[in-house]
């Protein structure tokens, strides 16, 4: 199938409705959420809608980056970027934990708060980029929109020289042969129940140099 091409653009509360529906649809079939969310009990889908509306919610906010792919001004793909210095900033907010007890419940929220708390658990100590919600439209998946957004991601990220890297997780195990030819390398994983997450690490162009360099004794 030919690529299809997209604008790169940094997205502000103009977006915030198309984000919402984005990744409510990128996410509500993933088995991570399914797991978090309890999708075996009823108003699964809401819960989706609210942790989807919540996080986006408290992202915009803080005034954090949001990178997206436009097509014909359609939004169609969006990633959600926590800078090094605020990979807690959102789930340490007490108007975010609230705001998901009353809208998923306790277990669900304990269940959230427990996943990224494993997660960033997973990563040695140094500064990187992470990133806590990223997809692509179902209607416009199998059209290389995938590789735009993390080429975009990477360039984007690799302009912070005090980061080493970009951060990003997936319970999803037909993702991990795609994210690996794209120069990902599994740091961790955690247990969610039945679901294994594994946490991917990509380097920042620069900092691959300075190791290559040090392998080199220069």
């Amino acid at each position: 199938m030919p690529e299809t091409r997209a604008e790169v653009r940094m997205l502000g509360d103009s977006y915030a409705r198309e984000m919402r529906s984005l990744l409510y649809h990128a996410y509500r079939h993933e088995p991570t959420f399914a797991y978090l969310l309890e999708s075996d009990r009823p108003g699964f889908d809401q819960r989706v809608r609210a942790t989807i509306r919540e996080l986006t919610h408290q992202h915009m906010l803080e005034q954090l980056p949001v990178l997206g792919l436009v097509i014909d001004e359609r939004l169609v793909a969006v990633a959600l970027i926590a800078p090094p210095q605020r990979r807690l900033g959102i789930t340490e907010s007490w108007a975010w934990r609230m705001r998901m007890l009353l809208t998923t419940g306790f277990r669900c929220t304990k269940r959230y708060l427990e996943y990224h708390e494993a997660v960033l658990g997973c990563l040695p100590p140094g500064p990187y980029h992470v990133l806590p919600l990223i997809g692509v439209h179902p209607e416009f998946q199998g059209k290389h929109l995938g590789e735009q957004l993390l080429e975009a991601l990477h360039a984007w990220c690799a302009e912070d020289g005090g980061s080493q890297g970009l951060v990003l997780d997936t319970g999803n195990a037909r993702y991990l042969d795609f994210y690996r030819r794209h120069g990902y390398e599994e740091v961790g994983e955690v247990a969610l129940g039945p679901i294994r997450e594994h946490v991917l690490f990509h380097a920042n162009p620069q900092t691959e140099a300075q190791l290559s360099r040090q392998g080199m004794g220069l």
